[in-house]
């Protein structure tokens, strides 16, 4: 008892105390809540900053595509109202035209000019691969024609991209003299975007995208240019899921990755230029911050459990001394429980020696009615063996046979009396066997026939017609009957006509009820306590219920007693039926 206050002292120690678990606790969930609002507030914050400067690229790039547009459709203007073309169309001398247009290309940075006369042929190209070509066909020759002034054409090419050109007619008066094709090249746009990690488009008035930093996405619309992508695998799938929950939705995804968008117009025809700009450099931000928070709060925990480290080193000594004092106690308390564990053998033996003791009493009390018992037989073997004798002197044969089977008789009788005393006076065996139980009633009532007629007590047995089988040892069993009738016939010896009524019944269990018409029982709660008895001195121990009780529990089954409601006691024990123990077994 002295060790309950030191345990819950060491317990209280040797693991984290309670003010350290509410401080450890306490620290975890500032770092959770922390952690959970910053990286809230960085995502927002960085994500606007990422998105306006998205926005200013998106202006820069607008702005160098409306420049490179004006300054090449001014081209077609000038070449014109060139006199120099004019005089060469009209006199059919183009031996100087393509250097001149070579010349004006260098000066201007167009990306290429054409000339075509009035049906069509390239008269004079900065390129002079086209020389002699018939462009009569081509929807610019076609368009520019039937213009007065300079058309934007954009015409998709067999290569998947897109040609940008200014065209205008060059009339002398009402009559065309020919047509001056100058190319924009915007598809340099496209390879100065490609140097950084943002994806962009240009799409014309009708959502057509015309240029792009992704080869698939030109010729198509925005949504069905973003729908094509490969098909996710499974940890694309969960790294998506991931990045949809722990920061704000992506505006949209390319690549498998998720972007933010951003939209300006240009100011020519409707244009619109928009970029996708991945979130790669907002979560390096916002991981980078969280880190150092995280690492903050982890050297905040790392200082905590060095001060409760130290709260326990500082009491190591006193827990070597406190184990040595357990070991030691531990020791003693292993000699104390080999001490009772021979106690409780040597009570044990006791016991068995003690209920042995009981049975001897039993027969002393019954030796004087045996010895009756058996006085009666022996004189009537006198008397007949003295007829017999004298039958035999006078020849009358049968009639000295029939005094010799009498005879005989009563040695079978003396027989039988002295068998059951013997296996009574035996101790039980250790193995049970099945038994019946109203062979085990009539062998107690055999032996107790002699003091039941001495004391006048009629006994009435209601038995079943079939056996009653149980599982047990034969002369326990045999004793708990006696000492219950021997307890009935006590109680009934100053009643007037005293009966006992045995009583077998089977049921769920296997009953055996002794009732007698005496006065009772005064303190039942006390009945089967050892040394407990209501009988006068030197009649009794208050043994026999004792035994009787030990007796019926090592058979699994219960003795109990009450008192019936018109008088007299009622003992009452339950066996297990045998069948019923035989299917556990199994």
């Amino acid at each position: 008892m002295t060790a309950t206050p030191d345990t819950s002292r060491r317990s209280s120690i040797l693991g984290i105390p309670l003010w350290g678990r509410l401080v450890v606790a306490g620290i975890v969930l500032l770092a959770v809540v922390s952690t959970w609002f910053l990286n809230a507030f960085l995502s927002d914050r960085l994500t606007e900053a990422t998105r306006n400067r998205a926005e200013l690229r998106l202006v820069l790039y607008s702005g160098n595509i409306q420049s490179e547009l004006q300054r090449n459709s001014v081209v077609p203007l000038l070449l014109a109202r060139d006199p120099a073309l004019i005089t060469a169309l009209r006199e059919g001398n183009f031996a100087t035209t393509s250097h001149r247009l070579i010349d004006l290309q260098t000066e201007i940075g167009a990306a290429s000019i054409e000339l075509l006369d009035a049906n069509g042929r390239v008269v004079g190209a900065t390129d002079r691969v086209h020389l002699g070509k018939n462009r009569s066909a081509d929807s610019a020759f076609v368009e520019a024609r039937r213009a007065t002034d300079t058309l934007f054409l954009v015409e998709e090419l067999e290569s998947g991209g897109f040609g940008f050109s200014f065209v205008r007619p060059v009339r002398q008066g009402p009559e065309v003299l020919g047509v001056v094709v100058v190319g924009a090249d915007l598809s340099k746009f496209e390879r100065s975007w490609a140097g950084f990690t943002d994806a962009v488009a240009l799409m014309d008035s009708s959502g057509r995208i015309i240029l792009a930093t992704e080869p698939r996405w030109r010729g198509r619309a925005l949504d069905e240019a973003l729908a094509l992508r490969d098909a996710p695998s499974a940890i694309a799938r969960a790294l998506r899921a991931t990045a949809d929950w722990a920061q704000t939705p992506p505006d949209a995804f390319v690549r498998g990755e998720a972007v933010l968008q951003s939209e300006v117009r240009v100011p020519f025809r409707g244009w619109r230029l928009v970029s996708f700009t991945r979130y790669d450099s907002v979560r390096e931000s916002v991981n980078g911050a969280l880190a150092l928070v995280l690492t903050g709060f982890a050297l905040l925990l790392a200082l905590t459990f060095y001060i409760l480290s130290r709260r326990a080193w500082s009491q190591s000594a006193a827990f070597q001394q406190e184990s040595q004092d357990l070991r030691a106690l531990n020791a003693r308390l292993q000699r104390e429980v080999a001490a009772r564990v021979r106690v409780q053998k040597d009570l044990a033996v006791a016991e068995q020696t003690l209920a042995q003791s009981s049975k001897l009493a039993s027969l002393g009390e019954m030796s004087a009615s045996v010895s009756h018992e058996l006085n009666q037989p022996l004189a009537a073997m006198k008397t007949y063996l003295a007829g017999a004798r004298l039958l035999l002197r006078r020849k009358r044969l049968e009639e000295a046979l029939a005094s010799f089977q009498r005879i005989d008789d009563l040695i079978d009788r003396m027989g039988a009396i002295t068998r059951t005393l013997k296996s009574f006076a035996r101790k039980g065996g250790e193995a049970f066997a099945p038994i019946d139980l109203r062979t085990c009633v009539a062998d107690a009532l055999t032996m107790m026939e002699p003091m039941l007629r001495d004391s006048r007590v009629l006994v009435t047995r209601t038995v079943p017609p079939e056996p009653v089988m149980i599982m047990g040892d034969t002369v326990r069993v045999e004793q708990v009957i006696l000492n219950l009738v021997r307890n009935a016939v006590d109680a009934t010896a100053d009643v007037n006509a005293p009966q006992i009524h045995i009583l077998i019944s089977q049921g769920e269990t296997t009953k055996l009820t002794v009732r007698d018409n005496g006065h009772g029982i005064k303190d039942i709660d006390a009945l089967f306590e050892p040394f407990y008895t209501t009988k006068p001195a030197g009649k009794g121990v208050g043994l026999g219920l004792a035994i009787s009780s030990g007796i019926v529990n090592d058979h699994g089954g219960r003795l109990t007693a009450l008192n019936a409601s018109d008088g007299g006691a009622v003992f009452e024990v339950e066996f297990p039926r045998e069948d019923r123990m035989q299917d556990a077994a199994e």
